[in-house]
């Protein structure tokens, strides 16, 4: 199950940290190539921030003391249609001439533009030319990032529930991945008097989750791309709990902050009036990505004896949907 758990996550970084493409991309200068990579994964960074805020309750009432339940889930957060397509224009880019103006970020379709390069190298005019990558929607499910959770909870006194998601390292030599996250649920039912006679209950949830990604690329050259996130929700949460059919929403807070760095050493060729040379450049990518905003989200709850069913809808910058099962005792 654990495998599992990170398998989407490590196929996504997978596919936006293909050697070649981004490799390709280093041949603009610096501080293009940053701008260019930036916008191409921009939109998969910001949803994986939205999509492990989500998933996290799917009821406000809290588990007896050492009451407890295992979930597994899956969240998709989708991006919004103008975060398809990146416009070269709004850029700034110095030294290539696109071949079109515009091309696919990660969540686009289609082939990706041709890239014209004219700059100074050692000295030297030279020019280039490569392909954007291009998009990979057809490859996600429902044209959105998917966040699996697998996740136990565990009654405490004073109407408290931890919440512990937890992936040691797994993967392959060439992409390996983990994550970690905690939260932490309050249940505040009985300070609203008369309200705790009702099948109503009202929570307040913290959250925080910490991924970390390696993709080898060539390990001769030492050559690999870091992925790191760490994310963070604050949440108000109610739920109408009856006896088969439960209903829950809240509204609340998320953010996060991701990076992806690209290390070690690449060789870059460039043509010249006479010939070739070749330029290399040492760990050339360092970027991060920030993602918050307000969350409303509603949902529901099927509950057969120990086992449960749900599913809800986040509205938020990246909507999200999130579904699963759980099986819960006391």
């Amino acid at each position: 199950m654990k495998k599992l758990t990170l398998l989407m996550l490590l196929l996504l970084v997978t596919k936006i940290s293909k050697a070649q493409e981004l490799e390709s991309i280093l041949l603009a200068s610096k501080d293009d190539a940053s701008k260019l990579t930036s916008a191409y994964v921009n939109p998969a960074m910001k949803g994986l921030i939205y999509g492990m805020n989500s998933g996290w309750y799917h009821t406000a009432k809290v588990h007896k003391k050492l009451g407890f339940d295992i979930s597994i889930g899956a969240n998709f957060s989708i991006a919004p249609t103008e975060d398809e397509l990146m416009v070269f224009a709004d850029l700034g880019l110095t030294s290539i001439s696109p071949a079109s103006t515009t091309s696919p970020t990660v969540f686009g379709s289609g082939d990706g533009a041709q890239m014209n390069v004219n700059a100074e190298v050692q000295g030297q005019n030279v020019t280039a030319s490569f392909d954007m990558p291009s998009g990979i929607s057809e490859d996600l499910p429902m044209n959105a990032v998917p966040t699996p959770a697998l996740q136990l909870s565990v009654g405490l006194p004073y109407k408290f529930d931890v919440m512990l998601r937890l992936v040691p390292e797994v993967g392959s030599d060439d992409v390996k991945g983990n994550l970690l996250g905690i939260g932490l649920k309050k249940e505040i039912t009985s300070i609203f008097g008369p309200l705790d006679k009702l099948p109503l209950h009202v929570s307040v949830l913290a959250a925080y989750s910490t991924m970390n990604v390696d993709y080898g690329i060539d390990e001769s050259l030492n050559q690999n791309a870091e992925f790191k996130l760490n994310s963070y929700t604050v949440q108000a949460i109610g739920s109408l709990n009856f006896p088969i059919i439960n209903i829950y929403g809240g509204i609340g807070y998320s953010g996060g902050r991701s990076s992806l760095k690209m290390l070690g050493d690449y060789d870059l060729t460039y043509s010249t009036g006479s010939g070739t040379i070749v330029e290399t450049v040492t760990d050339p990518l360092d970027l991060n990505f920030d993602a918050s905003g307000f969350r409303t989200t509603i949902g529901a709850r099927l509950s057969l004896g120990f086992f449960k069913i749900f599913g809800d809808y986040t509205l938020q910058e990246y909507n999200t949907i999130s579904a699963g099962i759980a099986f819960s005792f006391r």
